[in-house]
This record gives C-alpha cells, structure tokens and sequence, in this order.
C-alpha cells in the first residue's frame, strides 16, 4: 500500500514539485535576506516571508497532486490520458528547472556570504553602527565640546572640563533636545575637523564650543553655538564674572542656548530634575567634585584613589552633597573590582556601600546615586535582580542619560535578556555615539544572537575608538572562533594589550591544529591568570569541550568573585554545557535563572591556525 502511494507521488511530480518548492524557496530567502536590509526593512519582514513560504508548501503539494501540467496547459489529474512519452518529459523539465535555480540559489549565497557581507562589514567597521548619515541628524540635536582652557595652567584642565560637562548636564533638561554625551563629545578636545565633520559623526545639527579662563576671583567664558552643517554661528557671548556667580554663569549660557534653539527649559516628563551641583551652592565642594570626575575619567588605580580623595573633600565641605557620595561610591567599586582583591577590595566595597547608602538617604530621586547602587550590587554582591532594579530606576530618573541605559543593558544581559539588552545599548548609543565601551558590550550581545557580522562591526568600532584597552580585540578573537577562522582568531589575539593577552591567545590556540601549541597556552593562562581571570580559564576550557575543568574553574570564579561570572548567560562556549546538570547548580548557587535568549554556538574547528 505505502510502496503503491510512493509510486503515485513520483507518477504525478509531487516530489519534483516538493523540491522544485524548497529550491524556489531558498533562492527567495537568500535574495530578501540580502534586499530587503538595504532598504531599511523591518526585522520582521524578512522573517514574514520564511513563514509565507513555509505556510506555502502545502497548498503546493496538494495542487500537484490534483493537477497535472500537460502541453495543453493545466488539467486536472484524471481528465489526463496518460503517455509516458509525455510524462517522462515533463519529469525532465521539472528536474531543468529545480537544476537552474538551485545554481541560482548557490550563487547568489556566495554573492552574499563573500562579496557582500564583506563589503557590508567594511563599511560598519568605517562608521559604526550607531553613527549617522550626511542630513540625518536631527535639528533639536547638540553637542558639547570641550571647553577650551585659556587659563595658561594645566592643573585648571579639570575647571574647563567640569564646566563642560555641567552645561551637558543643564541642557539635557531641555525639553526634546538630542544632547550627545561626555565621553563621545570629549573625543573631539583639540580636533582638527570642521565643524561639518563633527557634526556627521556625532550626529547632531548644532555644536556649543569655547573657552574657559579662570583666574582668582574671575571667570570668563566664550561661547559659541555653531550651525554643524555649514559652520555659521547662531550665537556667541563671552562673559566675564565673578567666580561666586559661577552657577548663574552656566545657567545665563543655557538659556541663550535654549533661546538660540527655540527649546524650551523643563525637565523631563515625570522625572525629578538632575543637577551636578551641591545644594548649598558651596564654590569648594563644587570645585573639589568636578577634579573628582577629572580624575575618575582617567580610570587608573591612582586615578580613582585620587578622585575618591576628592569626592571626600566634597562632600566634607558639603555634607549633603549627593552627587558627590554617588560618584564616590561609583569610583571605590570601579577601583576594588579593577585592581584589587581579598580584603582590600572588601574594605573599598564597603567603602562604595556606605557612600551609595548616604547619598540615597540625602536624595532618593538622584539617578546617579541608583546607577552607583547598581554598579555596587552587581560588582561586589552578583545580585543580579537588584542591579537591575536600580539601574531601572535611574533611567526612570534620567530618561535621556546614555550611561543609565547602558548600565540597564548589562544588567538585562547578565540576566540572559539579549534583545532588550541590545536595543537599550543602541540607545544608549544614540546619544554616546563614540563611546568605546558601549560598542564592546553592543558587540558581544549581538555575538550572543548568531549576528556576527554585526557584532564583528561593532567590535571593530570599538577598536578603532579605543585600540590600546584592554579586551577588545579579545571579543573579536571569539567572534573569530564562531566563524570557524582560527588564523584571524590569532592574528586579533596578538593584538590584544598586555593584561589580556594570555587570555585572548589561549582561547584562539585551541582552535588550531596544533594541540601541543593549544595546551602550552592554556598551561601559560593558567599560571599568569588564576587569581583574576578564572572565568575566562573556564571559557578556554569550555572551547576545549572539557565539562569537568570548565565547571571546577567557574567554582573558583565565584569563590575569587570574579565579575566575568556576569557574562555567563551570553557565552558561546559555557552555554555549550547548557544541559549539564551542574549549569542549573552553578546558576542557583549565584543566583541567575537559567533561562537565556542568547545561542550556544557550534564551535568549527576546519580553518587552522598558522604561525
């Protein structure tokens, strides 16, 4: 009976029309999968159009198996006589046509996957992925750039800085106003382009530039806002006041602003206004604040002491100076979980806790002292949910604040949330366009999605925006390793700075032929990195797919307490062991689900390193 209805498909060209179908359909999902993207399609589209498709076959089988086509056309299947002459032609036409357009269908794969996505790449790599295009920035856009300092004195650098990014700060609370952030703006201090350039790649129509002379008792500042297009002013004052008048100063400058723009100077719907000033007006605590954010900008180990010392001369001089205890507590846990351990880091921790605890209780609506809180809670506790509860209520507070979205974004992805994750990093972006970081971690979320070409754009773009730290190149080597390259793999490894280095080439040597060369560097990485880097010796010998090592070494990871555990849920090569009971024990004993969006990706070993 089975073997007589087989006979019957193939008599009527079901199966050839089964595959002439898959065939047809593949060639559909190559070539909208490659055209519709250049045409800004929505993501669903193309996803529409595999559903369509698969929805399709069907219909199609049961058309076959109804009519017959015959060179009068269409009929139904029992008004045809049969002749095998005929029908033995029309099997060859089909087999034709399923031949043709699966060479099609090959070619235009390789079109893509060779010619295309390269290209593609390339031209992310130029421009990043959050970077505008010429005429697209929007007109209610602006960007701050470094203040000038004119005073003729170095050690007056952190003044022209602070008051820069204090009028960052005010205009932020201009109704609808797009204003770029510190760390992207700050990439332009003492640039050569135009105005036209700067503009295109931070995003933004409008640029407010000048120079801050302080001296004694006086100040004066020169301001000018700059139409980026074409490089006419809309407006420029210099002003010379007392330095007592300082807060007038900027506020008098952000109104002309706001006027020039036709803004309008409100906070933002539903959100407490956010200040950098002490509430006491105290000159001195302000003053020993912003050389606070100088040195804490810096990121060093003596920086950070520097800048806590700082902040405690802030808020000494003003008690009830929040901002300063947030950004006190921000710069303890950023120096203990990047320089220290064992009892040291402990006793900065608790350092951070109090500071964040104090500056709460001064203001329960800073958004600072939430983002400080969630740092706090991820970095010494690995309380994941209450890292993201906080850094859900700084963004409530600071709805247009870039760093609180990109502190929700590593939460979310701690948590195993990708997509929201990655959609509150592009945001983050928006306004941040030229910040380094942002793009690492963008990249290593889109990584975790099977997007890689995407993500190697974005690591790229971090590269480029900052190529001596440390871990870069490191995200591109496992992008590498996804794609099966283990020569681009090393070639990105041996880039990496010092520090990372050992890491970066123990992961990349295990995707080589050469195993005595993959277990000297694993050998080497354990030797130099046990006490720091225990996470990414559990990542090496995942890669190696050695269960047992991998688990034992994620145990000394959570008994050095080791941040690296907050990238488990988006590791390609941990998540291999997804299944592995001892996955779903190691998750509760730190306290994560053990759900997660992101892909434990295959690992292809067939391109060799070669030295």
């Amino acid at each position: 009976m089975s073997r007589s209805f087989l006979t019957e498909l193939k008599r009527r060209n079901v199966i050839r029309t089964a595959g002439l179908y898959a065939v047809g359909a593949w060639l559909i999902v190559q070539v909208t999968g490659t055209i519709l993207p250049m045409f800004g399609a929505p993501e669903w589209l193309p996803r529409s159009v595999v559903v369509l498709l698969a929805v399709g076959l069907l219909p199609v089988l049961v058309f076959s198996w109804v009519y017959e086509l015959t060179p009068e056309g269409l009929k139904r299947e029992r008004d045809v006589e049969r002749d095998e002459s005929i029908t033995h032609e029309t099997g060859q036409r089909m087999n034709r046509a399923i031949f043709v357009l699966l060479l099609l269908a090959i070619g235009c794969f390789v079109l893509d996957r060779f010619v295309l996505t390269p290209r593609r790449e390339s031209a992310a790599a130029q421009t990043g992925p959050s970077e505008s295009k010429p005429g697209s920035a929007p007109e209610n856009s602006i960007a701050v750039l470094p203040l000038a300092n004119a005073s003729g004195d170095k050690d007056q650098q952190y003044f022209s800085d602070g008051l820069s990014e204090g009028l960052i700060v005010t205009l932020s609370r201009l109704q609808g106003l797009k204003v770029i952030g510190r760390n992207s703006a700050f990439q332009f201090r003492d640039s050569k382009d135009d105005s036209k350039t700067i503009g295109m790649k931070l995003g933004v129509a409008h640029l407010l530039e000048g120079s801050v002379q302080h001296a004694g008792d006086a100040v004066r500042i020169s301001a000018e806002l700059i139409n980026a297009t074409d490089g006419s002013t809309l407006w420029s004052e210099r002003y010379d006041r007392p330095y007592r008048d300082l807060f007038a100063l900027q506020d008098e400058i952000t109104t002309a602003v706001a006027s020039a723009l036709k803004a309008r100077l409100l906070p933002q719907p539903n959100a407490p206004m956010q200040s950098d000033r002490p509430p006491s007006g105290n000159l001195e605590a302000y003053a020993a604040y912003l050389q606070g954010k100088f040195f804490s900008a810096r990121s060093g180990e003596a920086d950070f002491r520097k800048a806590i010392e700082l902040y405690a001369q802030a808020t000494k001089a003003d008690p009830r100076f929040a901002l300063a205890w947030a950004d006190q507590s921000r710069a303890a846990v950023s120096l203990a979980a990047a320089f220290l351990d064992g009892a040291a880091a402990q006793e900065m921790y608790a350092r951070g806790r109090s500071a964040v605890d104090t500056a709460l209780k001064l203001d329960p609506d800073l958004a600072a002292g939430y983002a400080a809180q969630s740092f706090l809670l991820l970095s010494a506790d690995l309380d994941w949910t209450g890292a993201e509860h906080a850094a859900r209520r700084a963004v409530q507070l600071a709805p247009n604040d870039g760093q609180a979205k990109a502190d929700l974004s590593r939460d979310l992805a701690a948590l195993g949330q990708i997509e929201p994750a990655i959609e509150l990093m592009q945001q983050s972006l928006a306004t941040d366009p030229l910040d380094a970081r942002s793009h690492n971690w963008l990249a290593q979320y889109l990584r975790a999605l099977g997007r890689l070409d995407e993500a190697a754009a974005a690591a790229r773009k971090a590269i480029e925006l900052q190529p001596t730290a440390g871990s870069m190149h490191y995200q591109l080597v496992i992008i590498e390793i996804m794609r099966g390259d283990g020569k681009a793999a090393l070639e990105a490894a041996q880039h990496e700075p010092a520090g990372w280095q050992v890491d970066a080439i123990a992961l990349a040597r295990q995707v080589g032929g050469d195993r005595a060369e993959a277990d000297a560097a694993l050998a080497t990485q354990v030797e130099q990195d046990a006490a720091a880097g225990a996470f990414q010796i559990a990542q090496t010998y995942a890669l190696r797919n050695d269960a047992d090592k991998t688990f034992e070494w994620l145990e000394r990871a959570l008994s050095n307490r080791d941040p690296g555990i907050s990238y488990l849920l988006f590791d390609p090569f941990i998540l291999r062991f997804r299944d592995d009971p001892r996955f779903a024990a190691f998750c509760k004993k730190v306290g994560l689900p053990t759900t997660t969006t992101a892909k434990a990706m295959p690992v292809p070993t067939q391109k060799a390193n070669k030295t």
